[in-house]
């Protein structure tokens, strides 16, 4: 059995330093009382199915990507917000998120795991955020067709990419920022960089990016963001002896 505070302390440790501007409240977001840990679960968002979830399978604490405080944190503890933190004070089930800085961690982050998936080489941090990095970008082992990166992502990720080609010619570099990262659009076209492997790709960047010439590759928000919370369940697992779980609550987006 291992102490929440020893895991919160290990966690916090891990993602030091990284992205202090985030918008989400970073680290242990709520303490349900129980200290003892014996099962730590891993979702990619806090939301009412995944604590349903997270209770039901005798985790007592739950690591999210996407937490539910925000800015100024929670205001009111009604409607469905009131619902979702009875769900963990009852079921004893304590929360700990990590957003950006587990985008932009360079071992078990979103994007790292990302770039391993396609072995790129010579990677490099990329797309400015705040002031800092949080994707990646780099040289594909060989020069790719659209069509088979995605594929490489589809089988990987389980997910079905949609994928939009500026140019008809192989792909040789990369940038990659998971969920929501069509942003990088301009500094893809800056640096050169062939294709922009993101989660989502918005109407609005659709001419944007045929008309500077970088081809998209989007494989999902959901998807691209599981990565670096089964990489953070592989590293508590060989830090601690505790029993884990991912609970996977796909949106279809």
């Amino acid at each position: 059995m291992v102490k929440l505070l020893d895991i919160k302390r290990f966690l916090d440790e891990t993602f030091a330093g990284l992205a202090p501007q985030d918008f989400s409240n970073n680290g242990l977001q709520l303490d349900s009382g129980v200290a003892d840990v014996r099962k730590m679960a891993f979702a990619v968002d806090a939301c009412q199915k995944t604590f349903d979830m997270a209770a039901a399978s005798g985790a007592q604490l739950l690591f999210v990507h996407h937490g539910f405080s925000w800015g100024g944190g929670i205001k009111y503890l009604n409607g469905y917000t009131g619902h979702r933190v009875a769900t963990l004070m009852a079921g004893g089930v304590s929360l700990y998120a990590c957003h950006l800085p587990l985008d932009m961690h360079p071992v078990h982050g979103n994007n790292a795991v990302l770039c391993r998936m396609l072995d790129l080489q010579d990677v490099k941090p990329f797309f400015a955020y705040h002031g800092e990095n949080i994707g990646f970008c780099g040289r594909l082992p060989k020069a790719m067709k659209l069509s088979e990166i995605a594929s490489i992502m589809d089988e990987k990720l389980h997910t079905k990419s949609r994928f939009f080609a500026a140019a008809d010619k192989p792909m040789a570099t990369i940038g990659i920022v998971s969920g929501g990262g069509d942003d990088a659009i301009d500094e893809c076209a800056s640096l050169g960089i062939d294709c922009l492997l993101t989660g989502e790709f918005r109407h609005q960047c659709y001419h944007p990016a045929m008309e500077m010439g970088v081809s998209v590759i989007a494989s999902g928000h959901y998807a691209t963001e599981t990565t670096g919370v089964k990489a953070v369940m592989e590293l508590i697992s060989a830090n601690f002896d505790v029993e884990t779980v991912f609970l996977d609550a796909p949106t279809g987006l």
